[in-house]
């Protein structure tokens, strides 16, 4: 069986969980400082969000503005906005980086490997053929080509430039 080591991952989940006093999501909801941190787009049930430690270039996330754990807490009306803004944002990942596939799902649940189990997200990993070479098994160390801060300026000037749903 092949595995999916991502060992940098331990630092974000335990650093994050224990400084943060309330939910993280959240509190970058109510400050409403989106270049701060991150927030790529808002709609009226729902946001986008750079992942601060993010398994390949491009990752985000897509949650619902409400603090929900499961997808059954969501009314009809903030599942249709969470899962037509994760296609807008696939959209705009499309279009700035060009990505070869992607990878696109949920850890609901600590069990199920979700770090911040209480407020649901969606993951959106955009991949390219050989994006995983020998650097995270031999060397222990995966390598993003892009700083957050310039691809959040490039995904807010795709998003400004692109109708949305």
């Amino acid at each position: 069986m092949d595995k999916l080591w991502a060992p940098w991952r331990v630092k974000y989940v335990t650093e994050m969980i224990g400084k943060t006093k309330g939910c993280v999501f959240c509190n970058m909801l109510k400050e409403r400082k989106d270049k701060k941190n991150l927030i790529v787009v808002r709609t009226k049930h729902s946001f986008t969000v750079l992942n601060l430690f993010p398994y390949n270039n491009g990752h985000l996330l897509v949650l619902p503005k409400r603090h929900v754990a499961d997808l059954s807490k969501l009314t009809e009306d903030e599942t249709l906005d969470l899962f037509r803004l994760l296609n807008y944002s696939k959209g705009l990942l499309d279009k700035t980086l060009k990505p070869a596939g992607y990878n696109v799902g949920m850890n609901l649940g600590r069990a199920a490997g979700a770090g911040f189990p209480g407020h649901l997200h969606i993951h959106i990993v955009p991949r390219w053929k050989g994006d995983s070479n020998f650097m995270p098994v031999i060397g222990a160390t995966k390598v993003i080509s892009q700083s957050l801060q310039i691809l959040y300026e490039k995904l807010s000037r795709q998003h400004a430039h692109t109708p949305r749903h």
